[in-house]
């Protein structure tokens, strides 16, 4: 049983919420499908949630911030019974991939947040041991592959990291959603320039206008290029050539899901919300399969790259060290990471994003919930309305779904608040300080994913990098991967 005992032995729960879906709690668990957790030594516990959806008479809502209340009440329930259960109930770690990733960084930032307090109370949920004494919700780690998460700035950064780099679809000259995805971009850098991130060093991390006018420029652009070009580094160090991309490793559909539990349950392995579809790049894989279709067999390194370069050279490669020098983020988005969502990524203009729904309320399943959406919509009306594909009723759709609140009377602005691991760990936010953090972290991403940009769970292993309390940040973006449960081996 490893190395631990049944006093010490820590716990494990996985949170299969795919496009933040519910997770139905299972009636048994079967001792093949858990094997690798117990044989470890380790606790498995699957707790149900309850998902995005919410509809008008339900019994119990939806939606946000419901699915982590109930995961922090079965951690809570673990603890009030910890005199009769084996295991270290202190020790309970969480772990999900894409809309589950995004829950288990929630369950790792917003320990005893007094936010969730009322929700909490309103399921019944323990607060107090049989001494009097507060049960915590804290846990004391996450992994997170993929998450789609910082819902407040989601769409911006996707439109800068990728949108703004695209011109077809959505983003065709001559649309508004073309205009608004160019101030999505622009928005993005006013995020970044007021939310206090800050490098390994102390360096504080901006985006500044280069000579084209557009924010691709500053410390945070140069940081997130060298994480692109470590990433590339670690796939040119990691793999030996002669390399075919349908040997790219991937994942999803095992990993992490040796503990399926019968019964009513589903699988336990994290899957995902349906990735983006292959983008063409050399090896890659951009959705949630075993590799490319791909027959081309790169024999060297050099030819690997120069398949990435085409005629537009973007990488300079060291043959002696085996490195390569990224030069431009926008080249590899055009190369290796098309957006694979319209314009607004996260918030669509008919309401039809899984996030519209985890927003909504039993009388308005689906709701808009991004506030500089709005802001550029009510500011540039004019503008917008002179191109194509504009509707007269976006501003006051936005507007007053703002104005919405839930069963409980709080507010858009503030559930989003509550399922966003930034507020409370990130030191530009009004939240900080108000949870207690995981210690241990650890964050994936398949680099070629079109679901987020890279910079999501890049910002947050920056800021909980600096956040006091945690201890360490485990932060790797995966070349060759996509929307999965992405490895580097």
């Amino acid at each position: 049983m490893g190395s631990y005992t049944t006093e010490t032995a820590p716990f494990v729960m996985p949170v299969n919420t795919a496009g933040y879906s519910a997770q139905a709690a299972p009636t048994s668990y079967s001792a093949q499908g858990i094997s690798d957790y117990t044989s470890a030594g380790l606790i498995y516990v699957y707790a149900g949630c309850r998902g995005r959806n919410s509809q008008e008479g339900d019994s119990f809502p939806a939606g946000a911030p419901w699915g982590v209340t109930d995961l922090k009440a079965a951690v809570r329930y673990l603890r009030l019974n910890a005199s009769v259960l084996p295991g270290d109930t202190s020790q309970v770690f969480t772990f999900g991939h894409s809309g589950g990733g995004a829950q288990s960084s929630l369950m790792g930032a917003t320990g005893d947040s007094e936010l969730y307090l009322p929700y909490l109370e309103t399921i019944g949920a323990a607060t107090e041991d049989a001494g009097g004494a507060p049960i915590s919700d804290a846990i004391a780690g996450a992994m997170c592959w993929c998450p789609i998460t910082a819902l407040d700035q989601a769409n911006e950064a996707y439109e800068w990291m990728m949108g703004q780099y695209a011109s077809s679809g959505t983003r065709a000259e001559g649309t508004f959603t073309e205009l608004l995805s160019k101030d999505l971009a622009a928005a993005y850098a006013t995020f970044v320039n007021g939310a206090d991130l800050s490098d390994e060093n102390g360096v504080a991390l901006r985006l500044d206008e280069s000579e084209e006018g557009v924010y691709a420029a500053g410390t945070y652009y140069d940081y997130l290029l060298g994480v692109i070009e470590g990433s590339l580094n670690d796939f040119l160090g990691d793999t030996e050539f002669p390399y075919a991309p349908s040997s790219s490793f991937s994942a999803d559909g095992g990993f992490a899901g040796g503990g399926a539990p019968s019964g009513d349950g589903p699988s336990g392995a994290p899957s995902g919300d349906g990735g983006p579809s292959d983008d063409g790049m050399p090896g890659g894989n951009s959705g949630d399969s075993e590799g490319s279709d791909s027959s081309t067999t790169y024999e060297t390194a050099a030819d690997y790259v120069a398949a990435l370069n085409g005629d537009n050279p973007w990488i300079s490669y060291d043959e002696a060290t085996n490195t390569a020098t990224v030069t431009s983020v926008g080249a590899f988005v055009l190369a290796c990471k098309s957006p694979s969502k319209d314009v607004c990524a996260f918030d669509a203009l008919d309401r039809s994003q899984a996030e519209n729904y985890v927003f909504g309320t039993g009388d308005s399943p689906a709701l808009h919930f991004d506030p500089t959406i709005a802001e550029l919509l009510s500011v540039n009306e004019a503008t917008y309305a002179a191109a194509s594909d504009w509707d007269v009723s976006y501003p006051s759709d936005w507007a007053s779904d703002l104005e919405t609140v839930d069963s409980l009377g709080t507010s858009i602005a503030m559930r989003q608040n509550m399922y966003n691991p930034m507020y409370y760990v990130c030191s530009g936010y009004e939240g900080f300080g108000s949870s207690t953090p995981a210690s241990h972290w650890r964050i994936r991403t398949g680099i070629e994913q079109g679901d987020t940009s890279v910079t999501t769970e890049m910002n947050l292993a920056l800021a909980l990098a600096a956040c006091e309390g945690v201890t360490d940040v485990d932060f790797a973006t995966v070349w060759g991967q996509g929307h999965t449960t992405a490895e580097r081996t």
